[in-house]
């Protein structure tokens, strides 16, 4: 009777290997679509402050100040930060004065966000996820109405 040992716990050994290779870049991938997803939200929040605060604003000059700030802000406040940002703002039909007549203004909020876990060696620098959000406000809609008017 001779017995076979060369090969005893060797399935154990390469599901265990084959699992850590499998489990590393799912974890990676699991993590990657949570930070896409987190900007995602915050790149939506920040079109729509920015929108609010640009539409509250008493001038074109003081709105794009705050509809910066309020992005920026809004960014911070889902736990994006350092990240590139950009508020392009336009308005119909009075591209010179936003705060004129039935202006409807369109907000688009440009970021990104860097894929984590990944070593500036494979790739130069962090590979990261562009995200855009557009938000339209019409002028009015934020506007006070005085009750006591008759």
């Amino acid at each position: 009777m001779s017995r076979r040992c060369d090969e005893q716990g060797s399935a154990l050994v390469e599901l265990t290997w084959l699992g850590i290779l499998l489990l590393i870049p799912m974890l990676w991938i699991i993590l990657s679509v949570f930070e896409v997803q987190r900007g995602a939200f915050a790149v939506s929040g920040a079109a729509r402050a920015a929108g609010r605060a640009y539409a509250l604003a008493p001038t074109d000059a003081v709105g794009r100040q705050r509809a910066e700030a309020a992005a920026a802000q809004a960014l911070a406040d889902q736990g994006v930060h350092g990240v590139p940002l950009r508020v392009r703002i336009t308005c119909t039909p009075y591209p010179h004065d936003c705060h004129s007549g039935t202006s409807v203004i369109t907000i688009v909020v440009t970021s990104s966000v860097d894929l984590p876990l990944l070593p500036t060696f494979l790739g130069g620098n962090a590979p990261s996820f562009a995200l855009d959000a557009t938000h339209t406000v019409p002028i009015g809609q934020f506007q006070e109405i005085d009750r006591a008017a008759p």
